[in-house]
């Protein structure tokens, strides 16, 4: 049976926040856009992931009204609080910087983006089987796939954009003697809940002591979010709910420090640390977004605020590779590959440099708060006074608070 065929500008690989939100800019340019995704929208709904969302992201989403929820229903932090030893240092945002974060979960920000997406008629396929995409290095790209309901389809496209997350397909298709890998992995993990109980504080706590790394942080009015650090190969089941919250309270200090606030645990996971860059994010008819392309340790709070960075670096220059594409079949000329595809390279260092600086952030606060195992007592003391150093420091202060609130577009 031969396969549904349709055509678009742009096929894109991945229905996350990052591919939903191409496809939204792009569409409101004039470009159309058809969107693949294995995975059911219940399920990414569902998924509970990070929840720190930096100015220019919330910026993005206001500006492309995709919703007041971000507003409305987030919380505006000013600041945050690092503690060392149980000794707290508030970072204020706005004072050093001038800018805010918002705490609004992952999770939340795709329901908006993919009830845009919809209500706008936007072609999105949820659920397909054996996706696969060719043709990146002539002109003409496609997407195969199964659909949900078992049908053959075909999508032939200018351009294909990856933003099939850290287990990218995509990205594969890049051949090993174009494509650098720079992967790094980290000696601890996070132990993850969710847990019934008020917040335990207004802003989140970052916290480091001789037992360890933990993050106070919250989902709303009634469910808190918490992080340990922990093993990598940590069995989540082997902790009961009281040593938990036993061990995250001797990490903050006494109760007189901070009386944390407990409740039935919901949920408990533990999430790896690694980091990852693929240099370089385009080849031929195929360029990489988000996850795709990168990732970076939960730490500086950075994972989606990349995403959305590169969408914001991409967008124009998938119009400018359109634009050019169009100009040169128009003119009856041979079109060169290399002239076309060069605003995609460019698309590439941009958002690299971009990443590269995320991951010296990340890699620089995640050093900074976690215990490394086996380490000695000097490496403790002498992560005291890089801890003091930065408090200590209007100039340090104002570098922390820069990083994590988002730095301008290139």
């Amino acid at each position: 049976m031969s396969a549904h065929t349709s055509r678009v500008d742009v096929g894109i690989v991945g229905g996350g926040p990052a591919g939903l939100m191409t496809a939204l800019l792009l569409t409101r340019r004039g470009i159309s856009v058809a969107v693949v995704e294995r995975r059911s929208q219940e399920t990414i709904r569902a998924t509970q992931r990070a929840g720190i969302l930096e100015a220019p992201t919330v910026d993005m989403l206001v500006d492309a009204e995709i919703g007041s929820r971000v507003l409305t229903e987030g919380h505006e932090h000013e600041g945050t609080v690092l503690s060392f030893d149980g000794v707290q240092h508030r970072i204020d945002f706005q004072a050093l910087v001038g800018r805010s974060v918002w705490l609004y979960p992952q999770n939340e920000v795709f329901h908006d983006l993919a009830t845009a997406w919809q209500a706008e008629g936007g072609e999105i396929h949820w659920e397909v089987d054996d996706a696969a995409v060719e043709g990146l290095e002539g002109a003409a790209p496609a997407i195969t796939f199964t659909d949900a309901a078992g049908e053959a389809r075909r999508i032939e496209a200018e351009l294909i954009v990856g933003a099939d997350g850290s287990r990218s397909m995509c990205r594969k298709l890049i051949p090993d003697d174009v494509r650098t890998d720079y992967r790094t992995t980290y000696p601890f993990a996070w132990f993850g809940i969710l847990c019934e109980a008020p917040p335990t504080a207004p802003e989140l706590i970052y916290a480091n002591s001789e037992v360890g790394f933990a993050l106070i942080s919250q989902r709303n009015e009634d469910i808190t979010r918490m992080y340990f650090q922990c093993d990598p190969d940590t069995d989540p089941e082997d902790w009961s709910d009281d040593a938990i919250f036993d061990h995250i309270q001797r990490v903050l200090g006494g109760e007189d420090v901070v009386a944390l606030k407990r409740g039935r645990i919901i949920d408990k996971t533990v999430l790896p640390f690694r980091s990852y860059v693929c240099d370089p994010l385009t080849h031929g008819r195929l360029v990489l977004a988000g996850d795709a392309g990168h990732t970076v340790p939960p730490t500086g709070a950075k994972g989606l605020n990349l995403a959305f960075s590169d969408v914001r670096a991409l967008v124009p220059r998938i119009e400018e590779f359109l634009t050019g594409l169009r100009q040169g079949v128009e003119g009856a000329a041979d079109v060169d590959p290399e002239t076309v595809t060069e605003p995609l390279r460019r698309y590439s260092k941009t958002a690299l440099d971009r990443v590269w600086k995320a991951q010296n952030f990340s890699w620089w606060a995640t050093n900074l708060l976690h215990r490394r195992p086996g380490e000695d007592p000097f490496a403790h003391q002498r992560r005291r006074g890089e801890f003091d150093a930065i408090t200590g420091s209007v100039h340090g202060q104002a570098y922390f608070a820069d990083s994590y609130t988002g730095w301008a577009d290139a």
